[in-house]
């Protein structure tokens, strides 16, 4: 274990601090480069029969060909996977509006289908095979589909139209993902060995996902003549882990299903748009335009705490019920708990996934987060503490105040660990490594525990650096001698927390790399931006920082005289800075914790309709009830829900 000294801690966090500046730096850079879309398809079917099909991912030749013409008509040019490769290494350029085609799985109708309108418009295209389907093994899921031979296969390469890509040997499957027996995509999903009770470790994994990646590779080189240099990941999921593998079995370029425009910069896990539900002509120039972004958000704000029971029978029977009723709301988002917090106070006691640090009440996270995802057909976001920890850390790794002229013990309810030690911002990130790991999920909610009074931190390393990095005094009487100096003391802390959350976010991304991220805020630093000094927090850095900014918009917590009054300046304050209301998420409260009751139903509808009313996008509320029907679903149904999509 590295020994911190304080001298080291100041160095660490500098070299952070570099970091971050440098990405940045790259970022903005890259900004300038040119783009590109991919485009992903699976199955191609006549048009009748594409009608007529309940499998989402296919796609009428008809549509397909309307597809090509208007990108032909509207500038695009189709390029080549040889074209990327020579963009990327300088020996070209790519034009300024350019897609690449991609087919997955290797059905037969790549050849019968697709390769004569290649050919007809002379556009390039890669095709990605699944080895064990093409030794015969094909999976129940795709009963009947016939797919390509490797005469056929060397046909299209001969071409010189066809690049031929890996889409793994046998990774294109389930495996048992947690003791539930959830069955997850191989390549990302740690095996839980069912008759042991253990799970996969980190040596173990990689070396599956090294020799299946070798293993692709030979065997198409064997067929096919050609070398892949592509890998398209089965269900779009990977990690960097098995982006390092797949370089080192011959395939630099990889490719998930996250939408958005490519750049240049890294070709090692590249977006791509997947065509779904058949798309004609003006669905498929919407997604091709708007790329499905700027969804509206729903989000319903679950604990964990309330599903969990000592009996595990119990314990699903109220899992399935909170399924049900998230699926019959019809929205699109969940927040759901990854700690527990039995007592309430907003501390971090165990977990709910696999770790090294803290117990874990029940290995539960990765259970629940799943039946969310594919029966509910929702994003889960992880909602988890930043610093606010109960474990068996040493107590000088956690916040101090000044109290009674000396600094002690913070005695504020959440127990944090110090942002300002380095050991302690281990420790956390541990945990957030544990739970990619493990579990599945779309998201991080981070916790509103992420916060410093205008008391804190004044534990020696911090201290230390706020001298050291900072140039500000070390003395707790200088800092908090003038307005000017609280204020600026609390926006350094604002940016070391967010800086601290992008670095969970950053490990998280090793294993989870499509993860968006969301912070709690408190409605008052909106407000008054000048009670920064008392919170260290900030709307418009924490609108820099994250995807989104979930404001708690509770006017019966915050003792508002006036509830509809107080969410109108709330609205109308988030709404002067530029993304404000499209990137922040309104958190309505379902419970009035105050007097320990219910909100009443038209109160809650009221403020959610004033909300819409006021050009609010995204909103939720806290906390969903699902024993209790609390907000009750037929008026969810009629209020809160999104269009349903046919």
């Amino acid at each position: 274990m590295t020994i911190f000294t304080p001298v080291t801690a100041v160095n660490f966090f500098k070299k952070s601090c570099l970091l971050i500046f440098l990405v940045g730096v790259f970022n903005s850079a890259s900004a300038k480069e040119p783009h590109f879309l991919i485009l992903n398809y699976h199955d191609v079917l006549s048009a009748e029969d594409a009608r007529q099909s309940l499998n989402k991912m296919d796609v009428g030749v008809e549509h397909l060909e309307q597809h090509l013409g208007w990108l032909k008509r509207n500038g695009y040019q189709i390029v080549s996977v040889q074209n990327v490769f020579d963009a990327a290494s300088g020996k070209a350029q790519l034009p300024d509006k350019s897609a690449l085609l991609t087919f997955d799985d290797g059905y037969l109708s790549f050849y019968t289908r697709v390769f004569p309108l290649l050919k007809k418009y002379h556009y390039p295209a890669t095709v990605a095979l699944v080895g064990t389907w093409m030794d015969g093994n094909v999976t129940a899921d795709e009963p009947g589909k016939p797919l390509l031979n490797w005469e056929q296969i060397r046909e299209m390469v001969q071409s010189g139209l066809v690049e031929v890509a890996s889409h793994s040997y046998d990774l294109h499957k389930g495996i048992i993902a947690n003791p539930q027996a959830n069955m997850q995509a191989a390549a990302v999903t740690r095996l839980y060995d069912d008759p042991m009770l253990i799970y996969e470790t980190d040596a173990e994994y990689r070396e599956r996902i090294r020799a299946a990646l070798q293993k692709s590779a030979e065997f198409i080189f064997q067929h096919a003549g050609v070398r892949p240099r592509v890998m398209v990941w089965p269900y779009g999921e990977y990690n960097q882990i098995a982006v390092q593998a797949s370089r080192e079995a011959g395939m630099p370029m990889t490719m998930g299903l996250i939408d958005g425009v490519n750049t240049l910069a890294d070709i090692s896990s590249l977006h791509r748009l997947i065509m779904v539900d058949n798309p004609d002509l003006s669905q498929f120039i919407e997604l091709v335009t708007v790329l499905r972004a700027d969804l509206p958000l729903r989000v319903a704000h679950l604990d964990m705490d309330y599903l969990y029971d000592e009996d595990p029978v119990q314990t699903e029977h109220n899992l399935d019920v909170v399924v049900q009723r998230i699926k019959d709301m019809h929205i699109n988002t969940v927040y759901l708990q990854a700690y527990a917090d039995p007592d309430g106070d907003g501390n971090a006691e165990a977990l709910y996934f696999p770790n090294r640090h803290l117990p874990v009440r029940q290995d539960l996270f990765s259970r629940v987060a799943w039946q969310l995802k594919t029966v509910a057909r929702v994003k889960v976001y992880a909602w988890m503490p930043i610093m606010a920890y109960h474990g068996k850390a040493p107590e000088s790794w956690y916040v101090q105040e000044w109290r009674d002229g000396k600094a002690q013990n913070s005695s504020h309810i959440y127990t944090r660990l110090s942002p300002f030690n380095p050991e302690a911002r281990q420790y956390v990130a541990e945990i957030y490594e544990d739970l990619a790991k493990h579990c599945s999920f779309d998201g991080i909610l981070f916790h509103d525990d992420g916060i410093l009074s205008d008391f804190e931190d004044v534990s020696p390393l911090a201290l230390l650096y706020t001298k050291q990095a900072w140039g500000l005094p070390d003395q707790f009487e200088q800092l908090h001698s003038t307005s000017k100096m609280r204020m600026a003391w609390a926006q350094h802390k604002t940016d070391l927390i967010n800086q601290f959350t992008d670095e969970l976010a950053n490990r998280v991304r090793i294993y989870r790399p499509g993860i968006k991220t969301a912070r709690n805020f408190y409605a008052l630093p909106l407000l008054k931006p000048y009670s920064e000094e008392w919170y260290a927090q900030s709307f418009k850095s924490f609108l820099e920082h994250y995807n989104y900014v979930a404001i708690e918009a509770m006017p019966f917590m915050e003792e508002a005289e006036n509830p509809k009054q107080w969410l109108t300046q709330l609205v109308k304050a988030a709404a002067k800075e530029p993304e404000g209301l499209k990137k922040t998420v309104f958190e309505l409260q379902a419970v009035n914790w105050k007097l320990h009751e219910k909100i009443p139903m038209p109160v809650f509808i009221e403020q959610l309709e004033l909300l819409k009313k006021l050009g609010v996008t995204n909103i939720g509320y806290y906390p969903d009830n699902v024993f209790q029907d609390q907000p009750r679903l037929s008026d969810l149904q009629k209020h809160f829900s999104l269009p349903v999509q046919h």
